[in-house]
């Protein structure tokens, strides 16, 4: 019998590599990365342990590796619909209704809700590469949204006395707020809630149509 060409044992290396991943951000969606297990994702993928661990070595790179594409994710759902609106205020107010978008409805890629709020909470206290993976990757997001604060605090979309930094504290409080609303209380009136917010916190400069 003629052995799986190269090109095909890639491919399918990288698939089985990607479920281990999704799985992984499922679980650690719910129950914290601390929660993956070789064992667990074993069994629940119906692979060998040698199987799962053969793909990352060890569960620090598995930690890891599901950041990676928790971050993609994140990405694909807030980031990339936004990139090709204008800078500024309108590109802000895109992201910030993408974002809500993102809590709602990724329940199938994180059904614990925010996947980088579990994270934050449960290595905030700790040290390690786990917790400087997460802060490197709130660090951006938050640089990503007062470059955009910025913009449109200098083109005159937003007030000019503006503080981006103050700005995106506020915004990131709203958003795990609302994270917490729907996950804890299953409150549907949250959304709605978060956007009146967002009304008054990303109100135009006086004398700006937009």
């Amino acid at each position: 019998m003629a052995g799986m060409s190269p090109r095909k044992s890639v491919a399918e290396s990288r698939r089985t590599r990607e479920r281990i991943i999704d799985r992984s951000i499922a679980i650690a969606s719910v129950e914290g990365l601390d929660g993956l297990t070789i064992g667990r994702l074993a069994t629940d993928l119906g692979m060998s342990k040698a199987g799962v661990l053969g793909h990352f070595g060890t569960k620090e790179a598995l930690q890891l590796a599901s950041l990676d594409g928790a971050s993609a994710i994140f990405s694909r759902a807030v980031w990339e619909p936004s990139v090709h609106t204008a800078p500024g205020l309108a590109r802000l107010r895109a992201l910030c209704e993408s974002w809500i978008t993102y809590l709602e409805r990724e329940r199938g890629a994180f059904p614990g809700g925010c996947f980088f709020t579990t994270a934050a909470v449960e290595f905030d206290a700790r040290v390690g590469p786990i917790r400087d993976a997460v802060v490197r990757r709130s660090t951006l997001w938050r640089r990503r949204l007062a470059n955009e604060i910025r913009y449109a605090a200098d083109a005159g979309e937003l007030p000019p006395d503006t503080d981006p930094e103050q700005l995106v504290f506020e915004l990131i409080g709203l958003y795990t707020g609302l994270n917490q609303a729907i996950q804890l209380f299953a409150d549907p009136t949250a959304p709605d809630r978060t956007r009146r917010a967002l009304a008054r916190l990303l109100a135009p400069a006086p004398g700006d149509a937009r």
